[in-house]
């Protein structure tokens, strides 16, 4: 791994790890739209690796393979951030859709149904699951999305941090575990199923006993509630 100077040998380095960058590669798309094409997400994420053998301080304690895989993975969904593919009227629809359930639950003190939405959206309940459909594509990875919004309290120079940016992390963890336990129980397990057995949206309609486009749907609606949620 290092040269006979002491250094550490980058050949070697990318020559290892690039069947990482592969692997996360394809456990990545296995969640996307069918648009969203494998090599793309190869060549950023090799992008990710070459910035990580640029920044990498063997000093700092953590392993090049663990420094790697976090910048990998955040240049893959930089990628896919920067594609913008949601119309803007679809975006704006579904800021509607997250005031809506937002002015239900908080009126019903229950989670709002699809047929209640939809009326409160003044569309038809087959237009709402439409628009669902819609902005599943820009529900890409949604806790990242509420991480990126609500802010990410940042490691200090050292990698570690203070009392409080520990405090606002734990309190941003309990906040999203709290949003994800007011889901009704079927959107709960299908985020279960989703982000913690990271099973596909296939294996996820075989378990629930739905189509894979249903799964998207009732995907977009749990990320619905769950912004809403934490908006509040």
């Amino acid at each position: 791994m290092y040269t006979a100077q002491g250094k550490i040998d980058q050949n070697e380095l990318l020559k290892q790890h690039l069947p990482a960058v592969r692997r996360q590669a394809l456990a990545l798309q296995v969640k996307l739209p069918s648009g969203v094409e494998l090599d793309d997400l190869i060549q950023a994420g090799t992008l990710g690796l070459l910035d990580a053998m640029g920044r990498f301080d063997p000093k700092a304690g953590a392993s090049f393979a663990t420094f790697a895989s976090q910048r990998i993975r955040g240049a893959m969904i930089d990628e896919l951030r920067s594609r913008d593919w949601l119309p803007r009227s679809v975006r704006r629809q579904a800021r509607a859709m997250d005031a809506c359930v937002h002015k239900l639950e908080q009126r019903n003190g229950r989670p709002a149904e699809e047929p209640e939405i939809a009326a409160e959206m003044g569309i038809s309940l087959t237009e709402y699951q439409e628009l669902l459909a819609d902005t599943n594509c820009g529900y890409l990875l949604p806790f990242e999305e509420v991480v990126e919004e609500q802010g990410e309290p940042e490691d200090d120079s050292d990698g570690l941090q203070s009392p409080m940016a520990r405090l606002l992390g734990e309190e941003h963890r309990e906040r999203i575990k709290a949003a994800i336990e007011a889901l009704p129980e079927r959107e709960k397990l299908m985020i279960t199923l989703y982000y913690q057995e990271e099973l596909n949206l296939k294996e996820i309609g075989a378990v629930l006993g739905v189509s894979e486009s249903r799964v998207c749907q009732l995907h977009s609606q749990a990320v619905s509630r769950m912004r809403a949620r934490l908006a509040d």
